[in-house]
């Protein structure tokens, strides 16, 4: 089986990329198509194949705007003589066509005209639909944003009538939440499967506890774990992100502040320094830079809990969090329906606003989490689970 492999862009580390990682190891042959590669963003596909074009020569920082040449950049792409195409996708990529879509519209010529299209779609192009409102609002290019959000608003309606287009092209839709699953039908009229992202439990879980700890006390708890060892919870909270505006890390700030917690903010991006500066200089708020695998997971199994207070379709660090036994408190009206259990594993705030976060903050502190349930709680979301639904989920097209 000839397959090729399409994603929107490959510039950083991400949940998306991560997905596209796993489909590159079940399909190592196959080629990356993509509209922009930065090896140094991202090193996970020194082995593959992959392929750029014109787009390639505009800068990272571009990315951004270039929205409407990825349209036209993937619709034209000919990967017609493929069997099987899969795209990792939350904008642009899906635009791609498939032998089967080009025969069924009267192409007679193409190379395979049994050739699938199944999109991994994330959601619905956030910036042209759900989540338009809120890039208006803050476009996020700092003194541009005034010119950018007029540009936007004039071209908003034909950028839609072309991602509804391209949002037909795909033969069959997998997606990674029950809510977003809700948002491909709204948008895209398309129905579509869940098989959650793959997320690296085994990397995170960690020993775990036998006994219940009580949170809120402001002292460090400490239980016997099943090796002898001890396992200890700090007086912290926890939040991994890249610093976007849409993640809406400023609640996760001015909550812990306005409660009067501490909150630990581990990563980068171009929302860094406005969050600083909103900690004020701050005791309670401390920042810290990416970090490995290993040492992130002993900051999560330690933290009280972690914060999630961004709208998203899925959510892979708090499920990582949740592999280490730290129980999170999440926005409720996005992806984290599907692996937040209120009162179980964590709880679900229902506004995005800070004193609702910090009110969240003390209401989760008056709960008992036994930190062993909570780690069990992300085993259903492991890289096994995935391999194995997208294998079952492809041989049960291809005929």
């Amino acid at each position: 089986m000839k397959v090729a492999l399409v994603c929107d862009w490959l510039t950083n580390v991400g949940g998306a990329e991560k997905v596209l990682l796993k489909l590159h190891e079940m399909y190592p042959k196959a080629p990356i198509y993509t509209s922009k590669y930065d090896p140094e963003g991202i090193d996970w596909f020194d082995d593959a194949d992959v392929r750029t074009g014109w787009l390639q020569k505009f800068p990272v920082k571009l990315r951004r705007v270039l929205g409407p040449l990825r349209q036209w950049y993937f619709s034209h792409l000919d990967l017609s003589e493929y069997d099987l195409i899969i795209s990792v996708t939350g904008a642009e990529a899906k635009a791609v066509k498939s032998g089967k879509w080009l025969y069924e519209k009267g192409k007679k010529n193409v190379k395979n005209p049994r050739g699938l299209h199944i999109s991994y779609c994330h959601v619905p192009t956030q910036y042209y639909w759900q989540m338009y409102d809120t890039y208006v609002k803050n476009p996020g290019f700092g003194v541009l944003n005034p010119l950018v959000r007029v540009c936007f608003k004039l071209l908003v309606r034909p950028l839609r009538r072309a991602d509804l287009r391209a949002a037909k092209r795909p033969d069959y839709y997998i997606t990674i939440s029950e809510y977003a699953k809700e948002q491909i039908s709204k948008y895209y009229g398309r129905e579509a499967v869940v098989i959650h992202p793959p997320v690296e439990i085994d990397g995170f879980t960690i020993k775990s506890t036998k006994s219940q700890i009580k949170q809120g006390n402001n002292k460090s708890k400490k239980s016997q774990a099943k090796d002898g060892s001890v396992n200890s919870v700090e007086n912290y909270y926890v939040v991994t992100s890249r610093q976007v505006n849409w993640k809406r890390l400023d609640l996760a700030v001015q909550a812990c502040m306005m409660a009067q917690r501490k909150l630990v903010v581990i990563g980068e991006g171009p929302e860094h320094d406005r969050l600083v500066k909103m900690a004020k200089g701050s005791g309670l708020v401390e920042f810290l830079p990416l970090m490995k695998k290993e040492e992130l997971a002993k900051y999560l199994a330690k933290a009280k809990g972690y914060l999630f207070p961004s709208l998203e379709p899925f959510g892979i660090a708090p499920v990582e969090a949740l592999a280490t036994g730290c129980p999170v408190i999440a926005f409720g009206e996005g992806g984290a329906r599907d692996y937040v259990k209120d009162g179980e594993n964590g709880i679900l705030f229902d506004q995005q606003r800070a004193n609702v976060l910090a009110e969240a903050i003390l209401r989760f502190e008056k709960l008992r989490f036994d930190r062993n349930k909570v780690s069990k709680t992300a085993k259903d979301f492991d890289e096994k689970r995935f391999n194995k639904e997208i294998k079952a989920f492809v041989n049960g097209k291809i005929e």
